[in-house]
């Protein structure tokens, strides 16, 4: 039985509880928040003490795996701590607002010797992995993507605030910037541009409605992620597309699974492996079976991608490309 601690028990997760609480293998031991409301209200669902200090939590409860759903400006060193106590832990997207923290943690993991996983789910659906074998042996010459909505959450939520959040691009696009990674490789180099001139009437919101980020790979590939928050009554959507080897374009989350253009040119054959149903029964099957390759973005992976979006806010700010910093 495998005893888990959960810090940050809002809306991001209770998907997480209800999965974790539905295993056999799975006991939840301690939800933690700094809501007591919130932290009794998750515990009393799904199971555990409520705490409202998480040093208090790691302190006074056995655990075997920590869970962390925090905001972006939120991560100030829990996750490191639980490492360092020996405990596996799981930390949802984007892992932190800026990279020394995250080197702070991945020391800690790394010298723990635990496992690790980020919440960039969207890698757990077959077809991300159908469409990654297809393209492994091509050549890629443009990746691009795209996540375009609304403004989440009300006038005092944090997201709004490009200090908390760190925008839609670090926030919430990060998922299709994972995927785009996670097909096309690394990104070495971004340049971007940014503009708020519709949610002008948003109260409180500081952050960019329109996003654009020119993105250099590691491969020599070129490519661009866009982002927008305007579309606040609807119409939004996300995509990737990719032009590959074999004068190929390879669409991705547009419709019924990816499609490969012109039609009949290749076909991408579905993933043959079994995949574990959702992220959270592969992180703990992962912890059982001792097999970190069940895991397909642990932290360190994770902090790659937020190490992208880290250095095109920066480029925002000075107006000139940025070099990705190394994980």
């Amino acid at each position: 039985m495998l005893r888990v601690g959960y810090v940050g028990t809002g809306g991001n997760a209770q998907g997480h509880l209800r999965r974790l609480a539905a295993m056999d293998e799975v006991e939840i031991a301690a939800c933690c928040d700094i809501s007591e409301d919130r932290a009794k209200s998750s515990a009393a669902e799904h199971g555990g003490v409520a705490h409202t200090d998480w040093r208090r939590m790691l302190d006074d409860v056995d655990l075997d795996v920590c869970y962390f759903s925090l905001p972006p400006f939120a991560h100030e060193g829990a996750e490191a701590a639980a490492a360092a106590r020996g405990l596996h832990i799981f930390v949802e997207k984007p892992v932190v607002m800026e990279m020394d923290r995250g080197y702070e943690t991945k020391e800690a993991i790394d010298k723990a010797g635990v496992l690790s996983c980020v919440g960039y789910q969207l890698r757990y659906q077959p077809a991300a992995s159908a469409v990654r074998d297809f393209l492994a042996d091509k050549a890629i010459t443009m990746a691009v993507t795209e996540r375009w909505g609304g403004i989440a959450g009300g006038p005092d939520h944090w997201w709004r605030v490009m200090s908390r959040s760190g925008g839609m691009l670090h926030e919430q696009a990060t998922h299709q910037l994972d995927l785009l990674r996670m097909f096309a490789g690394d990104v070495v180099e971004v340049y971007k541009k940014e503009a708020l001139r519709v949610n002008t009437d948003a109260e409180n919101n500081t952050i960019p409605d329109a996003e654009v980020v020119m993105l250099e790979f590691a491969s020599g590939a070129i490519g661009y992620i866009t982002t927008s928050s305007a579309l606040t009554d609807g119409g939004g959507g996300s995509r990737i597309e990719l032009i590959v080897e074999g004068h190929l374009r390879v669409q991705y989350g547009l419709g019924d699974g990816p499609v490969v253009l012109p039609k009949g040119a290749a076909e991408i054959p579905e993933y043959p492996h079994a995949l574990p149903g959702s992220i959270d029964e592969a992180f703990i099957q992962a912890i059982q079976q001792n097999d970190p390759s069940i895991v397909l973005s642990d932290y360190t992976d994770g902090l790659k991608t937020c190490a992208i979006t880290v250095a095109a806010n920066e480029s925002a700010q000075t107006g000139r490309p940025v070099r990705v910093p190394v994980v």
